[in-house]
């Protein structure tokens, strides 16, 4: 399966400015600032890759706060001995909104699909989780092929840390197609999509947050 990222296909021209001298600015989420994206096509699906702008600002700040807070994370299920997705509130890390706003952004402007970002669960029937995650992966570590269809329209991570071999991203329906992470790299794609992560093969810890858009106006909700 082809590798799409720092190994392989590269963007080729203007990539966001990453060190923008406002930190504040990465706040504000407008469609202005997809200077570059790439939508692949894959079967007969779409997943869209781009870099969320200012992410050398708060992408730090939201390491700093995930590390500090570790022993506070809820955690919903193992797998291969490890928890894999580790939860905060937003309160705890409110820089987790901006790659997923700027992800809103994206759908919109290049997909013109409406979703909305929630950053408080949309089920409390269950474990009252919030829609997006943390998932930390060491050597060995990898993730079993999976879907959000039950949740979610559309889904996406960003790479808060990452390396050469430190596990792709891949997809599967009639072929597969493989994704390198990236610090800053987003890639967004529909939630029933089957997705996977292969074995973190490097001595560096991945560090990703991924996230679920709901349905726009919101599907089964008691509010």
């Amino acid at each position: 399966a082809p590798a799409l990222g720092a190994g392989g296909r590269e963007f080729e021209s203007h990539r966001p400015d990453h060190s923008s001298s406002n930190a504040n600015q990465a706040l504000k989420i407008s469609l202005d600032m997809i200077l570059d994206y790439e939508e692949l096509a894959f079967s007969s699906e779409k997943l869209l890759v781009s870099y969320v702008p200012d992410s050398s600002q708060w992408i730090p700040l939201l390491l700093e706060k995930l590390q500090k807070n570790l022993s506070s994370c809820k955690k919903s299920h193992k797998f291969n001995g490890r928890w894999e997705n580790l939860y905060l509130d937003i309160d705890t890390v409110p820089e987790a909104k901006i790659p997923i706003k700027f992800a809103r952004e994206l759908a919109l402007k290049i997909w013109d699909k409406n979703s909305l970002a929630l950053f408080i669960s949309n089920d409390e029937t269950k474990n009252c989780l919030p829609p997006f995650w943390f998932n930390i992966s060491k050597k060995d570590d990898l993730t079993g092929l999976h879907d959000h269809s039950q949740t979610a329209i559309l889904s996406g991570v960003v790479y808060l840390k990452a390396a050469k071999d430190s596990g792709n991203l891949y997809f599967k329906k009639d072929n597969e197609i493989e994704i390198e992470p990236e610090i800053g790299k987003l890639v967004l794609f529909p939630s029933h999509l089957k997705h996977g992560v292969r074995a973190n093969k490097s001595n560096v810890e991945r560090i990703s947050l991924a996230f679920n858009l709901q349905h726009f106006p919101l599907i089964n909700r008691n509010l």
